[in-house]
């Protein structure tokens, strides 16, 4: 499907965004690991956290969904059964590996496959770990990329240095430590993303957190019982960041964003605009389900550019994309390294934004990690850009309809349904309330 982005500002008026697909997975996948009732509110209901629930399904775990809303009947680990068909994890690589690292630790076979995208996405850096706490796992082209087939057994703990700070592998490391007897430690080079280690200890599980020399070490003690909660999901800042950039860049706006979680592990992209100079603030803070939650006001600011640094990345890799639009519109020049692991993403998101801002008249230069964008340059449109079916690309591309010349046309703008159902309509409905 293509879709004609050319929006006239300015984005005036208050905003939810769905809920944070991250935390939304793991709720999911704990609450059935769990003894008793799970009940879930704000859950996303884009199609990767669909994609969880089939497969959970499949694993006959008892889910009624409604909306946002969710109730999860969990048995605990042993109440999970061998599936009778393949498990799809449609485009959602953290539903493939989290669930990946529970298959191997239970006594039956399955598949896990996905799309033509997630197909492409490189799961050797869970096959290795799972294997050395004695999995049987194997994948396509010598275990390297799904269809994943795991044979669950006994696992042993393991202790495991991770080469790149990766919340997906970790994660997976840690559910497959949780059904092993004794302590699983993951060692990463920088902290990422921890929304598993919060959530297993919301659901009873014990996890202690350690720095030194060689990085950021989290440690589960495995064979505990979880129970079922009552939780609230957060708005996922990942989703709100597309309105936030789009105030941010578009002249007269101000907008203000509601319940957005605003974990540490995540925020990088808030302090990136900030530095960048945008009038940015964050207020009404709380807590749901262990989560730090806001509201985040923006408005329209003249921006600079500003250098990302590796060190930053773990904390901002999925809104990338999107600084990379922002950034065409800051003053100088914005140079972001060691992204490298955007180019096994949903796309390469390196040579996606690259190629495509390029087409709509941004001064882009490609690096083997990241990106140097030169600011600020017109938009000029008229031109048709690819989504590469991913989602991110696409919103990122869409926002910037608010400062092109000419419409930009985006093919296979439907993906944005993957993380953002009604994204559309969101931001349409702030630009109305600017006139």
């Amino acid at each position: 499907m293509y879709r004609d982005v050319r929006m006239s500002g300015p984005l005036k008026g208050q905003a939810d965004v769905p809920g944070d697909k991250s935390i939304s997975h793991r709720a999911l996948i704990l609450g059935a690991l769990a003894h008793g009732i799970t009940r879930i509110k704000g859950l996303a209901t884009g199609q990767d956290c669909g994609s969880t629930i089939r497969c959970l399904r499949a694993l006959g775990v008892a889910i009624e969904a409604a909306g946002d809303e969710c109730l999860v009947s969990g048995r605990g680990p042993e109440g999970l059964s061998e599936p009778a068909d393949v498990l799809d994890a449609g485009n959602s690589g953290t539903t493939m590996r989290l669930l990946s690292g529970i298959l191997a630790g239970r006594s039956f076979f399955s598949v896990v496959t996905g799309d033509d995208s997630l197909r492409r996405r490189p799961m050797d850096r869970i096959i290795e770990p799972l294997r050395e706490m004695g999995a049987a796992i194997y994948g396509r082209s010598l275990s390297k990329f799904p269809p994943l087939a795991i044979l669950g057994t006994s696992l042993r703990p393991v202790y495991w240095e991770t080469r790149m700070a990766s919340a997906q592998v970790k994660s997976c490391i840690l559910l497959a430590g949780l059904l092993a007897p004794g302590l699983t430690s993951v060692v990463e080079p920088a902290t990422s993303r921890d929304h598993t280690e919060r959530m297993l200890r919301f659901f009873g599980a014990r996890v202690d957190e350690s720095n030194d020399s060689k990085g950021h070490t989290v440690s589960i003690q495995g064979e505990a019982r979880l129970e079922g909660r009552d939780l609230s999901i957060p708005g996922d800042l990942s989703s709100a960041a597309y309105l936030i950039a789009a105030a941010a860049i578009t002249p007269g706006s101000e907008v203000v964003i509601r319940n957005v979680g605003i974990n540490p592990t995540r925020t990088g992209f808030l302090e990136c605009l900030t530095r960048m100079g945008c009038d940015l603030a964050t207020f009404n803070e709380r807590e749901y389900a262990g989560e730090p939650v806001a509201d985040i006001a923006v408005r329209f600011s003249q921006l600079k550019g500003i250098p990302v640094e590796a060190s930053m990345v773990p904390r901002l890799i999925d809104e990338i994309p999107v600084l990379a639009a922002v950034a065409t519109q800051a003053d100088g020049m914005t140079t972001i390294s060691g992204a490298k692991e955007l180019r096994v993403k949903e796309s390469d998101r390196i040579t996606a934004m690259a190629t495509e801002l390029a087409r709509i008249g941004a001064k882009v230069e490609e690096l083997p990690d990241g990106l140097v964008i030169s600011g600020k340059t017109p938009i000029t449109g008229g031109v048709t850009c690819k989504s590469y079916g991913d989602h991110r690309v696409a919103m990122a591309l869409a926002i910037m309809g608010f400062v092109s010349r000419d419409p930009i046309r985006i093919e296979g703008a439907e993906c944005v349904d993957i993380s953002f159902p009604g994204f559309w309509n969101t931001i349409a409905g702030l630009a109305c309330n600017g006139h």
